[in-house]
């Protein structure tokens, strides 16, 4: 097992451009550096599901599964294109205005999950990278796969976190300004539709 490999590869791909670290960006501007974190721990929450399923075999039988693959693909799809309609239609309030602290907190967690549950390609590229770092000889390669993954979330939790903060912290007080917040929501949804549309045709 790999472990120095593993590392410095997880972090290259954590650092690129795409839907999760632009999710983390997108949350920590609108919503604050601690929704940003929130959020970013729901999606690493998510990753633990990815990690268990591929351990098990699930995952291979899901990319087997032309239907189940289709399905799964069109319900992450779905949900991605209601949060990017919902974030336009609010696209002149602030997202924390109509909620509770504690309930809105637990809103972003769940939303992290769900996204990162619901996108295809976190399954394809698991089952891609993973095997690359691990001894195919060892007795028992599904524990090297959860040691793996849980590395990799660990690597992905710091990450995300600083990234959130940087992000809120250049952000500054963009938010109190009406216009401008209206045109980062847009933003949002515009983010969230066009990654809806990758995964559709994943």
């Amino acid at each position: 097992m790999n472990i120095g490999g593993f590392l410095s590869a997880a972090l290259l791909v954590t650092l690129i451009p795409g839907p999760d670290i632009l999710f983390v960006i997108t949350q920590s501007i609108v919503q604050g550096k601690k929704a940003g974190i929130l959020f970013a721990l729901g999606l690493c929450t998510g990753l633990l599901f990815h990690i268990a399923a591929i351990s098990l075999g699930v995952s291979v039988l899901l990319k087997e599964s032309p239907t189940a693959f289709s399905v799964l693909k069109i319900a992450g799809a779905a949900y991605l294109f209601y949060l990017g309609i919902k974030a336009f239609l609010n696209r002149r309030q602030s997202s924390f205005q109509a909620e509770g602290k504690k309930r809105r907190m637990k809103k972003l967690y769940y939303k992290g999950i769900l996204m990162n549950l619901l996108n295809p390609k976190v399954i394809l590229f698991f089952l891609a990278f993973l095997p690359q770092f691990i001894d195919i000889n060892a007795e028992n390669p599904a524990i090297q796969i959860c040691i793996l993954g849980s590395l990799f979330i660990l690597q992905a939790f710091i990450l995300f976190t600083l990234v959130a903060m940087l992000a809120s912290k250049l952000a500054g007080g963009l938010m109190q300004n009406p216009r401008t917040a209206v045109w980062v929501n847009i933003g949002a949804a515009l983010i969230y539709i066009g990654i809806g549309v990758s995964i559709l045709f994943a």
